[in-house]
This record gives C-alpha cells, structure tokens and sequence, in this order.
C-alpha cells in the first residue's frame, strides 16, 4: 500500500511577494525608469491643446549620473538654495541702498536695470 499525505498545500498568493516588490523598487531607483507620453485635443483639424508628460523615476544618485540636479538650486527645495537667493537679493538692495544714499544716480538707475534683468 501506499502512503497519502494529508497535508494540505499552502494556498497560492494573491498577488506578488513584498520582497518581489521591494526587488522590483531597487530595480528601478537603481536604473531608473522614463514614461513619456502626448496629449492632443484638436477639433475640426485645429490643434487646441498638447500636453507632454515626461516622467523619471529614479534614486537621487541615479539622477545625478542622468545629469538631474534641479532641487538642489531650487529654493522652494533646497534650504542652501533658498539662503544663497537670499543672500543675492540682500547684496543687491544693498548696493541700491548705497547708490541711493549717495545720490548717484548714474548707479541708482545701473541697479534698476540689473534688478529689472534679474526679474
């Protein structure tokens, strides 16, 4: 005679492992990942509205290799950025301040162009 096992199997998973997701997150942090896609809405043969979405997922380390590096000069991100605009601007309305008070106004109006540029 034969023996017969009983035991039951496990029931199958209903969807992918944790560790499965985490590997495939690794994966793409490590390599990145671009999704690119247009929106065109026309009428009658008139274009009326395009949208482009590009989209990069990657690890920060994985973008700066990419040459990706906005939110460390962005101030709204970055507190360094933030202090360094700060610091600019407070140089800048120094110098008018200076021009001003000496009543030159050669430099006076010099400023308001550079400050006319910068915005």
């Amino acid at each position: 005679m034969t023996d017969v096992d009983y035991r039951q199997a496990a029931p199958p998973a209903n969807g992918p492992s944790t560790a499965n997701l985490a590997d495939i997150l690794e994966r793409i942090l490590d390599k990145g990942i671009v999704i690119a896609g247009d929106i065109k809405i026309d009428l009658l043969d008139i274009e009326l509205l395009t949208i482009r979405l590009r989209l990069f997922v990657a690890s920060v380390e994985t973008a700066r290799k990419a040459g990706i590096d906005w939110w460390e000069t962005d101030p709204a991100l970055s507190s360094k950025a933030a202090r360094s605009e700060l610091c600019e601007e407070n140089a800048r309305l120094r110098e008018r301040l200076e021009a001003l008070e000496s009543g030159d106004d050669a430099a006076s109006s010099s400023s308001r162009t550079k400050d006319e540029a910068a915005s």
